[in-house]
């Protein structure tokens, strides 16, 4: 599939016309809306330092974090729609924002998408002394014990929250959630056996797996984790069939961007991701690389979307 991409590419680059072949003008600034070290930022550094020597440009990777991803999706819909300032966008702010945020600052109709680079699957975690090693043993202790269990989140409204929330709603008992400030107390409390379960992204648990201080007992995608292809999906591991919860990143640019741009950044883009030693970091880093045309993104990000809307109305889950 990368070499097929590879091939399109380099002949949607020689079609394009010659204002499209001129661009970029000046440095590109690639907007991560949450702070440094996270997954986008990772990602958005990883292939902002190929990005800039294939255009030529200065690749600037910029954090503005904040209200779960809106101050710097903001910041994006309202830059010039010219190709020069890019959002490295992922799950909450682009798709689950708009039906968990009142008053939301922008509209993610009004962000394009250009290529999808990554998905990290979440991982259902638990702490390194619990007894159970699978996830029947998790279940049968949940049924044979007689507690309430819970699950911790990063916070309301993030996609581990939701995952926690659906996977509570198949099981005859529920979970009770506790919402964190922040992935790294929810993770602290895991390790400390404070709370049952939790289903952060996959790659601040590796380390600690490696280190026997928290076990995962699947992973929450659809696909298993490249960088741990022994380890389950809950679908596989509880025949929950629709069970599918991620952290993806992709590229946005501001609507309006000439599509002879978004055409030449997905090309360059998707060229990157073909490269073995980007997609090798990547995949140490706990991602997935799954590079796709414009269409196919959109169609991705038209899709998620919906999955979110429903799985918040069918969960019943509100803010706190």
């Amino acid at each position: 599939m990368l070499v097929r991409l590879l091939v399109a590419s380099l002949l949607v680059i020689a079609a394009l016309p010659a204002h499209a072949q001129s661009f970029p003008s000046r440095p590109l600034h690639l907007i991560v809306a949450y702070a440094p070290g996270g997954t986008g930022d990772v990602v958005a550094r990883i292939i902002a330092d190929k990005l800039g020597p294939a255009l030529g440009q200065t690749v600037v990777v910029e954090n503005r974090s904040g209200a779960s991803g809106a101050i710097g999706a903001t910041a994006v819909v309202n830059a010039p729609p010219d190709g020069h300032t890019l959002l490295v966008g992922q799950t909450a702010e682009i798709t689950v924002n708009q039906y968990w945020i009142k008053g939301l600052t922008y509209d993610p109709k009004d962000l394009q998408p250009v290529a999808l680079a990554t998905v990290v699957p979440l991982a259902l975690t638990i702490p390194g002394k619990a007894p159970y090693a699978s996830m029947a043993e998790f279940f049968k202790a949940m049924k044979d014990s007689g507690k309430q269990f819970s699950f911790a989140s990063a916070g309301t409204g993030t996609p581990g929250h939701l995952a926690g929330e659906y996977l509570s709603a198949k099981l005859p008992g529920k979970l009770v959630h506790v919402p964190y400030k922040g992935a790294g107390p929810a993770l602290n409390d895991i390790i400390g056996g404070h709370v049952d379960m939790y289903f952060p992204g996959f790659p601040p648990v590796m380390p600690m797996m490696k280190a026997g201080t928290v076990k995962v007992l699947a992973v929450s995608s659809a696909k298993r984790a490249d960088a741990a292809p022994d380890i389950p999906t809950v679908a596989e591991a509880t025949g929950f069939a629709d069970f599918d919860f991620s952290l993806w990143q992709g590229f946005f640019a501001p609507k309006g961007t000439p599509k002879e741009v978004i055409a030449r950044l997905n090309a360059e883009i998707n060229k990157i991701l073909a490269q073995p030693e980007t997609r090798q970091k990547l995949t140490d880093a706990g991602a997935n690389v799954v590079p796709q045309s414009t269409e196919q993104f959109a169609a991705f990000v038209a899709a998620e979307s919906a999955k979110y809307e429903r799985i918040i109305r069918e969960t019943g889950v509100k803010p706190d």
